[in-house]
């Protein structure tokens, strides 16, 4: 394991677990499925996390982690794995996916998700659900069950009846942590405004999930799941449901992305890692951090990302306080942290 040097005077926790090479034979040795997890950059510093809330953010991404390994092991896809760790991260009230989404300016929860088969580049994604408890299942039929990449709102709700997904009441999303999010944004707003004239924008951003899988056979698959930034308006989408911007997975190469969406979709930032890895044959610890903390850095865009190869090499870097995440090998033990040695 090596640690990435802080750059530019930012926190960084990029970490580079390398899976093991050929041996000395020249072999290549059997693939070890992997699942790495992300529960969001920007939402857990050392000011706001006390070492009681640590411990259940750890516990919370190992849980995931091993979600996704039990489905790995028993022979289970790269999409089966993904898909069930990140349910069981949208039913944690800790993250911002799910039953912790966040509340967007008109006091709703507005969801959204992605997921995608780097074996077929095959991929489904909806966005501003209301009732759907797990989006990610319903990005996965989108993917399965029709023609399309993404549904959004009204049209993917009604998917999602004909598909018979389980739907809740917007009540079921609430949680006291998101509301008193929008509290303070709005009045954060109301005192810009008065002291301005021009009220500049308060969403605060945190708790995105996204996971990514490499099953026996070698294949990828990357899920991301959010309800965006508190306080959005005008029906407002982040990269999270983005193909290319906030989820990515080919054939060599998979991200899940977390930070401020915008700047992650200008910069197709999920595509552009792996597209570095492909075109200019460098490490997948390269090219994530260059757009994490290059890239973005220069923009003033904040975040992070997890990236996993077909070798098993995984990279973890963000610019951001801290970034809830984790790695487990087959027949290993989840490894997890939330800032930089830890």
């Amino acid at each position: 394991m090596r640690r990435i040097a802080a750059t530019q005077g930012l926190a960084v926790a990029g970490l580079l677990l390398l899976a093991p090479g050929p041996d000395v034979r020249g072999q290549t040795p059997e693939i070890r499925p992997t699942i790495v997890v992300h529960g969001g950059a920007g939402s857990f510093t050392r000011a706001n996390t006390d070492s009681e809330a640590a411990g259940e953010i750890h516990a919370s991404v190992g849980r995931a982690l091993e979600a996704g390994m039990t489905v790995l092991d028993a022979g289970g896809s790269s999409l089966d794995a993904v898909e069930a760790a990140i349910r069981m991260l949208e039913d944690d009230p800790r993250f911002n996916a799910g039953k912790g989404a966040v509340f967007a300016h008109e006091a709703r929860n507005e969801l959204d998700a992605s997921i995608m088969d780097g074996a077929t580049r095959r991929a489904g994604a909806v966005a501003g659900v209301t009732h759907v408890k797990n989006p990610i299942s319903l990005a996965r039929l989108v993917m399965e069950e029709t023609r399309h990449v993404l549904l959004a709102r009204e049209g993917a709700e009604e998917f999602a009846i004909e598909q018979g997904v389980e739907l809740v009441s917007p009540d079921y999303f609430f949680t006291p942590g998101a509301w008193e999010g929008l509290m303070r944004a709005r009045e954060n707003e109301r005192a810009a405004a008065e002291a301005t004239s021009t009220a500049p924008s308060t969403d605060e951003h945190y708790g995105t999930v996204g996971v990514l899988a490499l099953d026996r056979e070698g294949r990828l698959a990357a899920g991301t799941s959010t309800g965006g930034l508190t306080n959005k308006r005008w029906g407002r989408i982040g990269d999270s449901p983005l193909i290319g911007a906030g989820t990515w997975a080919d054939e060599r190469c998979a991200v899940s992305a977390t930070g401020t969406g915008e700047f992650f979709i200008r910069n197709a930032v999920a595509y552009d890692i792996c597209a570095r890895v492909r075109y200019l044959d460098v490490s997948l610890a390269e090219a994530a951090e260059t757009v994490i903390m290059d890239v973005l850095v220069e923009q003033g865009g904040d975040g992070g990302v997890i990236a996993l190869d077909s070798r098993g090499n995984v990279s973890m870097p963000f610019n951001t306080g801290g970034m809830a995440r984790g790695v487990l090998r087959s027949g290993g033990e989840p490894e997890t942290w939330i800032f930089v040695d830890r």
